[in-house]
């Protein structure tokens, strides 16, 4: 089958012919029809995080099942499906307690050590990114990283579900837990940025502001449901969130992943308010907080985030139906439908800040 190849770090994305193996047991074959370019990605082929090169990335999939496993009783051929970065063992004290996002062995869901490999190319292994390897024809992963999803659903606004949107829209309704009458800061406006808004608004907030730097981006904050935009180049975003709500938000957003902007996070606090670090940062980064001023005497609170702390089996289905609904935005972020061959050019515009989601749809 064609995938696209990362062979070194900030290496371009070549698009060559690999092999891929047959289902495992519990393993799910997977016929692409759309898969979106997150930035993840983007992070992971320009720097030297830890993974295994050369690489398969891609990891927000839709598309219809061709082949299941022998021990696969969830899922069927011609089933419309999407994937999902959430690796759960479904035994740990994590998956048993309904956090599957914070399971203790996600290696559950890769081959053991010296088994065949998935993807290979001329007979080497290819590493496959977070268990996915979506920027391919075909995918072969584990069945819990699979969750079904109506057909009514486009595959190109399916595939958004795997990630951008329990990201985004997770952060809200499940880490922040927003409730009616909290006010919201988003810093960044772009894919992810912009489901936080609408969970953020599904949740009922009562204010949410986006931080960005491009009106293009701030005016589809306001389409998702942002109440109010800052445009972080003309002014003062920190100083003008505060004077905005009278001394700072509930909850703020970052999901940019830089210093700067996550210790604006932190700043446009209310006392007791709480930051959620959503951005990936470069290796080795650190802010800066002041643990009297800001955690102590201010009793604010500073949160990772990972994929929206999301059961996907739950969430996905759930965000699908409301769309399905007209209550949750998806075609509004689907920027532009490319072809496996221009992944290189679609993530270029992404590196220019113009795009909410690129997404393939031709392979």
């Amino acid at each position: 089958m064609k995938a696209a190849v990362v062979s070194e770090v900030k290496g371009a994305f070549e698009v060559l012919e690999i092999s891929i193996g047959n289902p495992a047991p519990q393993e799910v074959l997977i016929n692409v029809r759309a898969s979106g370019l997150c930035h993840s990605d983007l992070h992971v082929a320009s720097n030297d995080v830890g993974f295994p090169m050369p690489a398969v990335l891609g990891h927000e999939v839709a598309g219809v099942v061709a082949a299941v496993g022998s021990a696969v009783t969830q899922l069927k051929v011609g089933d419309h499906v999407v994937t999902s970065p959430v690796h759960s063992c479904g035994t740990c004290i994590g998956c048993r307690t309904g956090r599957p996002y914070q399971c203790r062995v996600p290696s559950h869901t890769s081959r053991a050590p010296g088994a065949k490999p998935r993807l290979s190319l001329d007979g080497a292994p290819l590493t496959q990114f977070i268990g996915v390897g979506g920027f391919a024809e075909q995918v072969l992963v584990h069945q819990n990283t699979v969750v079904p999803v109506p057909r009514e659903i486009p595959f190109d606004r399916a595939a958004l579900l795997g990630c951008g949107v329990v990201t985004g829209a997770g952060a809200a309704v499940n880490t922040a837990r927003i409730r009616p009458g909290d006010t919201v800061a988003v810093i960044g406006a772009g894919g992810v940025g912009l489901n936080v808004i609408q969970g953020a608004r599904l949740a009922g907030a009562t204010r949410i502001i986006a931080v960005d730097l491009s009106p293009a981006k701030l005016e589809l904050a306001t389409l998702f449901g942002a109440t109010d935009v800052i445009n972080g180049a003309d002014t003062d975003s920190v100083a003008e969130v505060l004077k905005m709500t009278g001394g700072g938000v509930t909850h703020s957003f970052e999901v940019i992943g830089l210093k700067s902007t996550s210790e604006q996070a932190v700043a446009m606090l209310e006392v007791g308010g709480t930051a959620y670090l959503i951005g990936v940062h470069q290796p080795g980064s650190t802010i800066q907080v002041t643990p009297f001023g800001d955690l102590m005497g201010k009793q604010k609170g500073i949160r990772g985030v990972a994929m929206g702390s999301s059961n996907i089996a739950v969430d996905i289905p759930m965000y699908a139906n409301l769309y399905l609904q007209g209550r949750f935005k998806l075609d509004e972020l689907v920027s532009a439908h490319i072809s496996l061959d221009q992944i290189e050019a679609g993530y270029n515009s992404l590196r220019g800040g113009a795009v909410a989601r690129n997404v393939i749809t031709s392979f």
